[in-house]
């Protein structure tokens, strides 16, 4: 079977040479990285200290260990202290940047329930792509018998496109399941 890199460089990007009329492979977009982060600030605030089971799970999901972020200000409304972690944050490039996109296309996405596609409104107008998902037990690497409390995944997608119009032409031919045409 071959990997989804491997089809980006033999298919997708030669029929994206094509369709957008470029004339160097170089110029045809192409996905940069991959951000994976999860909120952590209101379990700090409501005092629960132990997060480390969203971050072996987070690590489980992306294969590579999520940074810890932290406040910068004090925000008294939030209750939010500077210093206290607010966030755990993973990028991914190269080879797991394709993989953990394999896996989320091809299982986590199907599982998710009354799936009928992603909407095309979180393009943004410089061709990177964000995802919100309220349930992290959709991949299969989650441990239920850890999970303490259900938490929830962003997922930002930066491309090398230039507008929607790319940006969408990648993802889809990449195989993202977009439920709506993109209309301008």
């Amino acid at each position: 079977m071959a990997t989804l890199k491997e089809k980006y460089d033999k298919e997708i990007a030669p029929a994206l040479k094509k369709e957008l009329g470029r004339k160097s492979t170089m110029a045809v977009p192409r996905v940069q990285s991959i951000s994976v982060s999860s909120g952590i600030g209101s379990m700090v605030v409501a005092g629960l200290k132990d997060y480390e089971f969203i971050e072996q799970n987070l690590a489980a999901i992306t294969g590579q260990k999520p940074a810890l972020r932290k406040a910068r200000m004090a925000i008294s409304n939030f209750k939010l202290r500077a210093g206290i972690p607010v966030g755990l944050v993973v990028t991914l490039r190269g080879k797991r940047m394709y993989d953990f996109l394999s896996r989320f296309l091809n299982i986590a996405l199907p599982r998710v329930r009354d799936f009928r596609g992603i909407s095309v409104k979180s393009l943004d107008d410089t061709g990177n792509y964000s995802l919100g998902l309220k349930d992290s037990t959709i991949f299969p690497e989650v441990k239920l018998d850890t999970l303490t409390k259900n938490f929830g995944l962003q997922i930002n997608v930066k491309t090398t496109a230039k507008n929607k119009k790319e940006a969408y032409s990648l993802l889809k031919s990449l195989g993202f399941p977009f439920r709506d045409e993109i209309t301008s």
